[in-house]
């Protein structure tokens, strides 16, 4: 009887290069059937116990026959015992009924589309709509979550009838129906912290965690690599993967001729300070414009980030090498972002000012508009609005105003009215005792992390066929990290990271802290002008005064919708400037119009 089920993948190369190691894997018997994504870290101590205990016979070198004769021997269960960033689908031949998971994380993405009795999946949502078998419709709560946030938020995507498999979830299908279950999740984590069941960790402890993570995101049978911008995280990375290399390690990154965004030279330093191979790019406008085309090309949903991973990741596979590790998800943990203070900080005043009359509450917006700059209007909805770390939160991770989205709105949708609801970003009840700097931490791992900057950092490493490793995101690590006292965890210049790394330089400690961003805002109306004649022409000489971040995200997300929806809006209706929130004035300064 004919297989109704069809598997297909493209292979990256990096346990056992050998064809033996093609996808997809089947069991000897023909049963089982696997299509796997990314890399299970301590797959020789499950293979050894697969042999031990089950008398497996083993005829490749890969963790994705771990995975396969794991999940025939041990069914849903063994799940669980995966370290590392997966995404796979099991394809059981016997009982017609397929077996999908994502790591605990969300590290590696999943989507999937059910039309009656048929389940499509794929690692991006282009390649469902390559298939011909998704209709190319938009999906507006999708598209609401990108306006509000700079990214859709899982398990939403921007095609109506995709969705995200949540991080940390499984799923079953089998005759049409589905069945979906997380196995882990970090509200469980921080439910045990704030319940006092979750075992406290200390300084020795967090040292040890690292060095395990290190350890394990260094299994390859290619050479590894380490993005380094400079900054504390990376550098950790780098000092921490040098107890574990003796040998030679290489380091990539990039600087600019605007010296107010060169990081270069501080990354050039820390690789000299561990003796590792450096390669810098020093990236002129002209080139990155030649990559930036090719770069929306690559994104698989549009994103306000993403383009210094696409150029980093580039540069790096240019050179030659197919596995790197960053240290994404450093500032999330420690508590380095602005948001970490701004959050509590404006909690406070919203607290202060929700009993206060009208025109005080003008006063107060019109004072923050001339501190917050692109976000002054994020500030006006928080302070027309309930106190609440879920507004107080989006005042720093926002895009655009929700007066403002449902004008965006209404140019896909004509007539709509609204109002724009967000949801999927509420604190779960359990966790409202926990320190606001905790309450802030998970925003930040479960949204601005995990929609954003690790579907970016697949995207766009993937697209040059690098493998990109995130030693910072390890569930193990993750949940030691949640047991330290907040006064530990968050201490200023992440004093709980670099304690616990110990051989840091002590110039770089007191370096200030700099994203790794690129100068776009100098970019985008000068050498890149014609890419961006639109936004130009609305904003023109106030370009350099306005956030680049909206205008880029309308960019970006035109851009997307037009190459693969076929629908492109018109920018100068969208990038009109907004007047004050409505909620701020009194009922005698609205306009009656």
């Amino acid at each position: 009887k004919q297989s109704p089920a069809a598997l297909v993948h493209t292979r990256l190369s990096i346990l056992d290069l050998s064809p033996a190691g093609h996808q997809p894997m089947s069991t000897p018997d023909g049963r089982y059937w696997i299509a796997f994504n990314g890399e299970i870290y301590n797959f020789r101590s499950l293979r050894h116990d697969l042999e031990k205990r089950k008398g497996v016979v083993f005829r490749t070198g890969t963790d994705t026959e771990v995975i396969l004769q794991l999940y025939a021997h041990d069914g849903p269960a063994g799940l669980e015992r995966l370290r590392g960033m997966f995404a796979f689908a099991i394809w059981d031949e016997l009982e017609r009924c397929c077996f999908l998971a994502r790591d605990p994380l969300g590290i590696k993405p999943l989507y999937y589309h059910q039309d009656g009795q048929r389940l499509i999946f794929a690692s991006e949502v282009r390649a469902l709509l390559a298939s011909e078998r998704v209709p190319k419709r938009l999906c507006i709560p999708g598209l609401t979550s990108f306006l509000l946030r700079g990214h859709v938020l899982e398990p939403l995507t921007l095609v109506q009838g995709v969705r995200s498999l949540p991080a940390g979830c499984k799923m079953t299908w089998q005759d049409g129906v589905v069945r979906q279950r997380r196995y882990w999740r970090l509200e469980d984590v921080l439910d045990r912290r704030a319940r006092g069941v979750l075992p406290t960790t200390n300084a020795n402890d967090l040292n040890n965690a690292l060095d395990d993570s290190i350890r394990h995101h260094f299994e390859s049978d290619v050479p590894v690599g380490i993005f380094l911008s400079g900054g504390l995280d990376s550098s950790s990375v780098l000092s921490l993967a040098r107890r574990h290399v003796p040998g030679e390690l290489h380091t990539f990154s990039i600087g600019f001729e605007e010296r107010q965004y060169d990081e270069s030279g501080t990354a050039r330093r820390v690789a000299m300070h561990y003796n590792a191979k450096h390669h810098e790019w020093k990236m002129t406008a002209r080139e990155g414009r030649e990559l930036f085309r090719s770069y929306l090309n690559a994104l698989d949903q549009p994103s306000v980030d993403g383009f210094n991973t696409y150029c980093v990741s580039h540069f790096a596979r240019e050179s030659g090498t197919k596995v790197v590790l960053s240290g994404l998800g450093g500032d999330e943990l420690f508590g380095s972002y602005p948001s970490f203070s701004g959050v509590p900080r404006l909690m406070k005043m919203g607290r202060a000012l929700s009993l206060a009359p009208a025109a005080q509450r003008l006063a107060s917006y019109l004072l923050l508009k001339q501190n917050f700059r692109g976000s002054y209007r994020r500030i006006g909805d928080f302070l027309s609005s309930a106190p609440n770390l879920r507004a107080a939160y989006r005042c720093y991770r926002g895009l655009f105003q929700e007066s403002e989205a449902a004008k965006i709105l209404r140019t896909y949708r004509p007539g709509f009215r609204g109002p724009v609801e967000e949801g999927h970003l509420e604190l779960p009840e359990s966790l409202a005792a926990l320190d606001a700097r905790e309450a802030v931490s998970y925003f930040e791992l479960t949204h601005y992390m995990r929609s954003q900057l690790l579907r970016d950092s697949d995207s766009m490493s993937m697209a040059h066929g690098l493998e990109l490793r995130v030693p910072f995101v390890d569930a193990p690590l993750v949940e030691t990290v949640m047991g330290l006292p907040p006064g530990l965890r968050f201490q200023a210049q992440k004093r709980a990271l670099t304690n616990a790394v110990g051989d840091l330089p002590s110039w770089l400690l007191t370096e200030p802290k700099r994203g790794f961003s690129f100068p776009l805002q100098s970019w985008m109306p000068g050498e890149w002008k014609e890419e961006f004649n639109e936004v130009h022409r609305t904003y023109g000489a106030h370009m350099p005064l306005a956030s680049w971040g909206r205008p880029f995200s309308l960019f970006v997300l035109g851009s997307w919708m037009e190459q693969h929806l076929g629908v492109k809006p018109q920018l100068e209706e969208l990038l009109e400037p907004a007047g004050l929130p409505e909620a701020l004035l009194s009922p005698t300064d609205r306009s009656s119009g």
